[in-house]
């Protein structure tokens, strides 16, 4: 054991002396192998901080244990003929549709419903172009967990009785009330003066789209200015997750029942819930992982052409140095070891390096974008591991190469 490590501490010695007398050549080496690693961690960094940014404000905007019946709700693209058969068979989901789900589904925490059109807002000389008008229950503040900032939200017997009040949105606060206190004040919707009673908690854009600008108002209310004729949502909360897919079912048939449906007959309505959601997010960022990641590991591959290549130029530099050690007595094994080593340690110090560049990068993403960066244990070994066996891989040739170069040729050849 003892004379084994001091086979490879010698060669170890021997290795690291080559590489810091040629300190640029190294760093050069290194370079394809930094990249490569920083690629493939920055860009798992990236897959998983999306996924979890997406999650989280799906969660925030949908609320947990929440689920959603809608006319239309089909999961993926429709095709022509199914968009057809859909738009015969589905039927317009009603106020009465809530009230019968309100009263029949006991393991729903709460049933609300929620109506939605766009309208450009004016007032007091400036415009807000598609702003979202939402016409909601009072306890809609609950089964989505919104965030009240300013005044408080819908009250139920405003719903009743058609209120005229509304609740607004970050951004219409800030284009038409900026620098002052909304609650109060008078907002126009389709010229009837609605009395701002909330100001929502801006959640800020997701993916790019605005999702602050849009203001609440009563269901009832909503159907008096757009007809009540429109399709609306209806919107559930189970009390806990063992709950959750109870209350789906018991909603779902519910429904079934009021539509009069029976036996195989598909549903005329479609549901989605924050489960189906997530699955997809998972489901779609999982398929940009299973593409992406194997093209940034080709970027590892470049970097173990170099390290071959740039073992190879210092095999045929240092033919005379093997011959010599081969001369004294040095073994096939310690020398093909020398060059091992040799490559290894270029390829870890790399894939460190990698690691670094990677988490500063990953650092810039995390503070300049709404983008939580996430730098897994996963794609950290998967990283060092690719870089370490590229580098022993790249080593294999050139280190056998040199350990078979007969010492009497090697020296004659200086």
């Amino acid at each position: 054991m003892k004379r084994l490590y001091y086979f490879v501490a010698d060669a170890a010695q021997i290795a690291l002396q080559s590489i810091f007398a040629h300190k640029l050549r190294a760093f050069l080496t290194l370079i394809g192998i930094i990249i490569g690693v920083a690629s493939v961690v920055v860009v798992g960094a990236s897959i998983n901080g999306f996924n979890s940014y997406v999650l989280s404000t799906v969660s925030k905007i949908l609320g947990v244990n929440h689920f959603m019946i809608a006319r239309f709700a089909h999961q993926g693209e429709w095709t022509d003929d199914e968009w057809e058969r859909a738009q015969r068979r589905n039927k317009i989901l009603t106020l009465d549709d809530y009230e019968w789900l309100a009263e029949r589904c006991p393991n729903c925490l709460a049933v609300g419903a929620q109506a939605n059109s766009r309208l450009n807002l004016k007032h007091e000389g400036r415009e807000m172009f598609g702003v979202g008008i939402l016409g909601v229950t009072a306890n809609m503040v609950e089964i989505e967990a919104k965030t009240i900032s300013e005044g408080r939200f819908l009250a139920p017997h405003e719903v009743q009785r058609s209120g005229l009040v509304c609740v607004i949105g970050g951004d219409v606060k800030e284009k038409f009330f900026e620098g002052r206190d909304p609650i109060g004040q008078t907002l126009k919707i389709r010229e009837v003066p609605m009395t701002v009673v909330g100001v929502e908690e801006k959640r800020g854009p997701f993916m790019g789209q605005a999702i602050d600008n849009h203001v609440y108002i009563p269901i009832t209310t909503f159907g008096k200015l757009f007809g009540r004729r429109q399709t609306i949502q209806l919107h559930g909360k189970a009390s806990d997750r063992e709950k959750f897919d109870l209350a789906i079912e018991e909603a779902r048939m519910a429904l079934r029942n009021r539509h009069k449906l029976i036996g195989n007959e598909d549903d005329d309505f479609g549901i989605v819930n924050t489960d189906a959601v997530n699955k997809q997010v998972d489901s779609f960022t999982g398929m940009i992982a299973l593409v992406v990641t194997p093209i940034t590991l080709l970027s590892l591959v470049v970097g173990g052409i170099v390290v071959m290549n740039i073992m190879l130029v210092s095999v045929t530099e240092r033919t005379f140095e093997i011959g010599l050690r081969k001369a004294v007595g040095a073994k096939k094994g310690q020398i093909l070891l020398q060059f091992l080593i040799e490559s290894s340690f270029l390829s870890a110090v790399g894939g460190v390096l990698g690691l670094l560049l990677a988490a500063g990068l990953s650092w810039v993403v995390r503070i300049t974008t709404p983008l939580p960066m996430t730098i897994t244990f996963g794609y950290i070994l998967l990283s060092l591991a690719v870089s370490g066996g590229i580098g022993i891989i790249a080593g294999i040739y050139p280190a056998y190469k040199a350990s078979r170069l007969d010492p009497i040729v090697a020296l004659t050849k200086n």
